[in-house]
């Protein structure tokens, strides 16, 4: 029987999930390197390793294991049952065409924040978003929209949960300040970032709602400090964006 650590969790899972962790954070590893570093016993990694690989998740290149195409097939499937996914596509494409910058969808779930798609203008900057990644909602414009627009008292709880742990000497790392900004945001209507996530890298992060009226995910476009400056990031781009987000919210009201 497996042994049950004290928050519900099984242990063998949580093991299975730190091999995978590991996995990923190195491109790939041995039994003997995975081992030490989840600090387990070979014998259980060669296990979960004979496992994963029975079912298609890990592939074996000589003595190197590798994370495997199987999870690229699950999270496709995970994407496209978002109602959103394909809604949106078309409209971060135009707003990355009329901009030239980089521009992604995010949505929230379970307090955190999740790229579910992004599209790289004439001019983009290359960035580390990646569909499927996390990021906490602090740290993003896109999610600082989202957080204004949850129910208020969700917010000290995804606090609670998450933290406010900086990505960056700009990310907001006080709850006060936050709340703050929020209710800023909640006022205007849109969030900005200023090096919150990535340094040099300024945004405009907008809340896009479904037609009930909760908050179904947020969208920022994305550039560099001396692109993002002056009217154009302070008043042009934020209006821009409402602007296309409230056609794109009429739309799915009425299709």
């Amino acid at each position: 029987m497996n042994a049950r650590p004290t928050d519900g969790t099984v242990k063998s899972d949580e093991t299975l999930f730190e091999i995978l962790g590991a996995l990923r954070e190195r491109d790939g590893g041995r039994v003997t390197t995975v081992a030490e570093e989840v600090g387990v016993s070979k014998s259980t990694v060669h296990r979960h390793f004979a496992t994963l690989r029975k079912h298609g998740f890990v592939v074996k290149d000589g003595s190197t294991y590798e994370l495997s195409l199987k999870f690229l097939d699950v999270g496709g499937y995970v994407r496209e049952q978002n109602p959103l996914y394909k809604r949106i596509k078309p409209t971060v494409r135009t707003i990355a065409e009329e901009t030239g910058e980089f521009v992604s969808f995010l949505v929230e779930q379970e307090g955190r924040g999740v790229y579910l798609y992004s599209e790289r203008g004439s001019e983009g900057v290359q960035n580390d978003v990646r569909i499927g990644r996390h990021v906490l909602l602090h740290q993003s414009a896109a999610g600082k929209a989202i957080l204004a627009s949850l129910d208020p008292d969700r917010v000290p709880r995804i606090v609670a949960e998450h933290g406010l742990p900086p990505r960056t000497p700009e990310t907001v790392t006080d709850e006060a300040e936050l709340y703050e900004e929020l209710e800023t945001v909640r006022d205007r209507g849109y969030a900005y970032a200023r090096g919150d996530h990535t340094k040099g890298l300024w945004g405009v992060g907008v809340p896009v709602h479904n037609p009930d009226g909760d908050v179904a995910g947020g969208l920022i476009v994305a550039g560099p400090t001396h692109r993002m400056r002056g009217d154009w990031f302070e008043d042009e781009l934020p209006e821009y964006l409402k602007g296309v987000v409230k056609e794109f919210e009429l739309n799915m009201s009425y299709s």
